[in-house]
């Protein structure tokens, strides 16, 4: 049986990657904004968007691909409301000050279809709290990153100089890159897609 990614993120495919786990990857060809529009209209909080969002991406590739189909979807939820990337550095900077010295979550969906219908699924919750960093630190982090703060909801990457944003993490490391892994494997395991 073949697993493939539902996903166009590298992180996520490192992860898989890293962990030992052929597989292939498909961009899911969905349209994330209207859907996660929809989402919320249906009043939706940011968990449950990105629970959902896993599952569309996850059956949309499922629909025309053979094989176990992991969608995987992460929102970032700061005092219940639901934050999307940043679009400019401008922005970048404002979220960055937003979140400086609170607390927020990330919740990571994760869904396995097979065949069109979800076979698995996992949502984790990891709780950031950012340092009360100065704002020479956000000029020269900014700098440092470029680009790369604008792949994130949060404005950055704890795998790199975002963990330097940080005072104290609560959960899943690979919760917090986007993909929660050891529920997973597990899956996978009992699936014999790895070796148990």
């Amino acid at each position: 049986m073949s697993l493939v990614l539902a996903s166009k993120s590298s992180a996520r495919r490192a992860i898989l990657t890293g962990a030992g786990v052929a597989h292939d990857a498909v961009v899911p060809g969905v349209d994330e904004e209207a859907a996660k529009a929809r989402l919320l209209a249906r009043g939706l909080g940011p968990a449950e968007v990105a629970d959902a969002l896993a599952e569309l991406k996850a059956l949309a590739v499922s629909a025309h691909t053979p094989g176990l189909i992991i969608g995987a979807d992460q929102t970032l939820d700061l005092d219940g409301q639901l934050y999307d990337k940043a679009e400019s550095f401008g922005a970048a900077r404002e979220r960055l000050v937003l979140l400086r010295g609170r607390t927020h979550q990330l919740h990571s969906g994760v869904v396995v279809a097979d065949a069109g219908h979800v076979v698995w699924r996992e949502r984790v919750t990891a709780s950031l709290t950012m340092r009360a960093f100065s704002d020479a630190f956000l000029e020269a982090y900014l700098s440092t990153e470029g680009e790369a703060a604008l792949g994130s909801v949060g404005c950055y990457r704890l795998e790199g100089p975002g963990a330097q944003l940080f005072s104290r993490i609560e959960g899943d490391y690979f919760a917090v890159l986007g993909l929660p892994l050891m529920g997973l494997l597990a899956f996978l395991r009992e699936r014999g897609e790895i070796v148990a």
